[in-house]
């Protein structure tokens, strides 16, 4: 009877780690996206049981020689997994999970040699999330991935495996991961690589593989322009008078609380396994967190004359004041990059109010669009690259008209460009290790947003100083 009651509390409990520093929460508390499995129960999500993703790097080095930090993920001294991992027992197994950080943790470097400064709520523009997704499938699905390398691996790194892990690798915990990542494969596969464009660092495709894992889809019978979306990730700070703006890069929710728990979805959380509590403790967090500011020097008189400059020709749109602020301006006026306006359809925004029946967090706020909307400015200086795909590198560039903005450039490098107000996208070392952003291909134009373009060079400058402050 003992026994049987332990084996039932064993694989029945669900518990997660707690952290009574919000910092601390917000970067490694669960939100429910481990949904996890055992021998008993199938293995469900994105990524596999924390002692399997913790070894996957050492089992398929080949696939990931630089481990996960080399996928932009950030690190903390005495953390064994990175900032926006959370871990969960459920399920007989220590689960791992994506929570609201890993997408929205970015770091900042002034030189190639200074520590980078980490800023919590910025867009990760250095996180290759899609890469991390192809990793784990092909490493879950290699033949060395197997119940004794695991445990070797584990051990290896002075991890310790219960007699009851062991058990479960060995009988079926592997077999059953194998199984469930060809059929997340066969969901999933094809937008995360074949014919569609590489999302790259910083940016994630935030519906599509919503409609393959949520929805169960088929992706390859949508029409083409329906499944490119990739886009930025955008900030998270002082999130409170944003309530009632036009949300996400096409405006298409009001409430703060639905953009949230439709963003946790994307992560990897289900109807089922999402943490209400966790999420609204986040949501009290951002909802005054401080915009970071901007580290460097500022040049106070450039300033003083730029920001009588973004007054005439920037505020109606992008001030807290601004009487377009948080509205859409539509694809006809702002003729930037259709692919994410267009990967939000009708037909999805319908599904998404099913997903919560009968109960207080069924989406009500969701509607599709004809534009983008108009977002406040506060920390710009930290949301680079800039447009909601991130197709223009700096500030500067964005004043340019489209003809002479770059047409390739480097993302995913964090040592600052303090002149052009962005990060460096054309030094040697950028070169070593970004990757390579083209604009010519689908999903990836920087056409449009001709608003200051045509502005005297002088008041470029102006502007860009001033922009450092909001």
């Amino acid at each position: 009877v003992l026994i049987a009651i332990y084996l039932v509390w064993y694989f029945v409990h669900d518990s997660t780690r707690k952290y009574s520093n919000i910092e601390d929460h917000f970067k490694y508390g669960s939100i429910g996206s481990e949904t996890g499995g055992t021998i008993f129960t199938p293995v469900g999500g994105v990524l596999p049981p924390y002692l399997v993703f913790k070894t996957l790097p050492k089992v398929c080095p080949d696939k990931l020689p630089g481990g996960y930090a080399s996928l932009g993920f950030v690190f903390e001294p005495n953390h064994d997994m990175p900032i926006g991992v959370s871990r969960r027992w459920r399920l007989g197994m220590e689960q791992v999970g994506l929570n609201c950080a890993a997408c929205h943790t970015g770091t900042v470097r002034e030189t190639p040699t200074s520590q980078p400064m980490i800023v919590l709520g910025m867009p990760a523009h250095d996180l290759r999330l899609q890469q991390l997704f192809q990793f784990v499938l092909s490493c879950s699905l290699d033949d060395r991935l197997t119940a004794g390398s695991v445990i070797a691996k584990a051990q290896e790194m002075s991890e310790h495996v219960s007699l009851m892990q062991k058990v479960l690798l060995y009988t079926a915990l592997v077999q059953r991961l194998k199984l469930q990542t060809l059929q997340l494969q066969n969901r999933m596969g094809y937008a995360l690589s074949g014919p569609l464009p590489a999302w790259g660092p910083g940016r994630v495709d935030t519906f599509n593989p919503y409609k393959a894992i949520q929805f169960n889809w088929d992706l390859t019978t949508l029409p083409r322009n329906e499944v490119i979306g990739a886009s930025d990730f955008p900030s998270l700070w002082n999130q409170r008078p944003r309530e009632g703006m036009h949300l996400h890069w096409d405006g298409n929710n009001t409430s703060v609380d639905e953009r949230n728990l439709s963003a946790s979805l994307g992560a990897g959380v289900t109807p089922v396994t999402v943490d209400h509590a966790s999420l609204q403790r986040i949501h009290d967090w951002i909802w005054t967190l401080p915009r970071p500011r901007y580290p460097f020097g500022i040049d106070q008189a450039r300033s003083i004359r730029g920001k009588a400059v973004f007054d005439q020709q920037c505020a109606e749109c992008h001030s807290f004041t601004g009487g377009k602020t948080g509205t859409v301006e539509t694809l006809a006026s702002v003729n930037t990059d259709p692919y994410r306006l267009n990967s939000y359809t009708y037909i999805f925004c319908v599904n998404q109010a099913s997903l919560y029946p009968n109960s207080q967090y069924r989406f009500t706020h969701f509607a599709k669009t004809d534009g983008y909307a108009n977002q406040p400015l506060d920390g710009v200086w930290a949301r680079a690259p800039y447009l909601h795909n991130g197709s223009v590198p700096t500030l500067l560039d964005l004043l340019e008209d489209p003809a002479n903005r770059p047409k390739q450039f480097i993302r995913g490098y964090d040592v600052y460009d303090q002149r052009r107000v962005g990060f460096m996208y054309d030094t040697p070392e950028a070169k070593a290790t970004g990757f390579l952003y083209d604009t010519t291909i689908p999903g990836n134009g920087n056409s449009g947003h001709l608003w200051g373009t045509k502005l005297p060079d002088d008041q470029k400058h102006d502007l860009v100083e001033y922009m450092k402050t909001l």
